[in-house]
């Protein structure tokens, strides 16, 4: 089965006509917008904003999130040494929601793009149906990683008792944030249509690979007639 690709259809994402491509980029034959038939350089934008979430991620975990002042100490807590504080004082089940959604998604989102980037440029062991099942997963998850940046400015709003104590915000706050902003650019710029016309285009090469087989399996014949016995007979013969 052909994709609409290779039948040179596109969709316009405005109006969602089903349009004949011409040129790219493409103009709609219902609402005259602009479009072009794949986001354009998308793999290359998606890896630039995942490296860039990746490079944020790593202070968003080693500088404080939220600095507790009490009797005017400030005692810095970062996001695991805070996971560790809950654990501490039994509060296992917040524990365990933070930390899914201050490390676990994150990583699985970054780490996720990162494949779906490999798979849809080299096509090795792709899967189309599960790889796009995959991206959309990761869609879904990425404003849940702002989970534990809600419970710090819930924090800093309602923990305010004046001199005695008092909750600021740390700047992994800030990493964190462009941590998930980055993401969700990420997963917004990747195309998962690329995913299909990468296994589309390999089986279109597997087909050509087989018909250049069969051309040389044809053709093997006509080499085959000139054997040594026969090239001894085309010989002039010795006069004695």
């Amino acid at each position: 089965m052909k994709t609409a690709k290779q039948l040179e259809l596109t969709l316009c994402p405005k109006c969602h006509k089903l349009n004949r491509l011409k040129a790219e980029p493409q103009q709609c034959s219902r609402c005259n917008g602009m479009f072009y038939q794949r986001k354009r350089n998308s793999l290359q934008y998606t890896l630039a904003w995942n490296f860039a979430a990746l490079l944020a991620f790593i202070p968003a975990n080693l500088y404080p999130i939220m600095i507790v002042y009490q009797l005017g100490i400030g005692d810095e807590a970062t996001i695991l040494s805070g996971i560790g504080e809950f654990i501490d004082h039994g509060l296992y089940p917040i524990a365990v929601i933070i930390f899914t959604a201050s490390i676990i998604v994150p990583l699985i989102k970054i780490i996720g793009l990162f494949v779906l980037v490999y798979k849809a440029h080299t096509g090795i062991r792709l899967k189309p149906d599960k790889h796009s099942k995959i991206y959309h997963i990761l869609e879904i998850l990425g404003p849940w990683s702002m989970l534990d940046v809600f419970v710090v400015a819930l924090m800093v709003t309602v923990v305010e008792l004046g001199f005695v104590t008092s909750v600021a915000a740390g700047p992994a706050i800030n990493y964190f944030t462009i941590t998930v902003i980055f993401t969700m650019f990420a997963a917004n710029s990747f195309d998962p249509r690329l995913l299909w016309d990468k296994k589309a285009d390999k089986k279109a090469d597997k087909k050509a690979d087989k018909k250049a087989d069969k051309k040389t399996v044809t053709q093997t014949p006509l080499l085959s007639e000139n054997t040594p016995e026969n090239l001894l007979g085309t010989l002039p013969e010795e006069k004695g």
